[in-house]
């Protein structure tokens, strides 16, 4: 299943960075007037063909076909071929390719790309997570790290926000821990950064969708690290009706947590 994950995203950013790198790319909006560009629709599409014939037995949800499957299913496949559209529009480079595979509502194995970032996370055939070192060949895997969350120290947190939708309530939340560090990141690479210890909180008050946080929580699962629901701490579940997510807090052990 991996080989098959890593392969498509890596070809999927690729092409991405094709239209990213070229003088100009049409933006148009969705029906819920967020933005869509040709990178989301020709990585879908490439991701989508390579899925489907790879694993044509298990639902297959992204961001761009949304409305394609919405019974409710123990196990399928959910993808965002390109997390952080707003990062790439403005060229600041927080986008990712996103593959996720859920089973019983929980993100098992998972690969978060940045190709302008060169740098590709995800989990292993165990469910472990690791970082490879580019170039990036979509044929031969290159040298990969095991990556794990650090032991967090409570007098002095390394704390990620969205760099996007960042907003009074998340400043006024993380405002309850002391921190020592504070970065802004786009797109899953928030997951990521606590799951390689650069981060140990990463709390999100406000809309996300499955396809925007499956495969990052995956990487951050495989790391040691958790994702739970905001208001009660209760774990994080996906295959929700419609694909919303609420409000979440993603962190590493150790964290002492405060309410919200």
């Amino acid at each position: 299943m991996m080989r098959v994950f890593r392969k498509a995203a890596i070809e999927a950013g690729d092409r991405i960075m094709e239209i990213y790198e070229a003088d100009d790319f049409e933006v148009k909006a969705k029906s819920d007037a967020s933005p869509v560009t040709a990178a989301d629709e020709a990585a879908d599409a490439l991701i989508s063909a390579q899925l489907r014939a790879a694993f044509p037995d298990l639902p297959l949800v992204t961001e761009e076909q949304s409305g394609s499957h919405d019974q409710q299913v123990s196990s399928f496949l959910i993808v965002d071929p390109l997390d952080g559209t707003k990062e790439f529009i403005q060229r600041r480079g927080d986008f990712t390719v996103n593959i996720a595979w859920v089973e019983d509502g929980v993100p098992l194995r998972g690969v978060v790309y940045a190709p302008a970032k060169g740098r590709l996370f995800y989990t292993d055939a165990e469910g472990a997570s690791v970082e490879e070192s580019g170039p990036f060949d979509p044929e031969e895997t290159g040298p990969v790290t095991p990556i794990t969350v650090r032991k967090p120290d409570n007098g002095a947190l390394y704390v990620v926000a969205s760099k996007s939708h960042r907003d009074a309530a998340t400043d006024a939340y993380i405002g309850k821990y002391a921190v020592e560090d504070m970065k802004s990141a786009g797109s899953s690479l928030k997951f990521c950064l606590v799951a390689t210890g650069e981060a140990d909180l990463y709390p999100r008050l406000g809309r996300t969708m499955e396809w925007d946080t499956a495969a990052g929580d995956a990487v951050l699962r495989g790391a040691g690290g958790h994702v739970i629901r905001f208001e009660d701490h209760a774990p994080f579940a996906y295959g929700k009706p419609g694909f919303a997510n609420g409000f979440f807090i993603a962190h590493a052990p150790g964290v002492e947590l405060h309410p919200a």
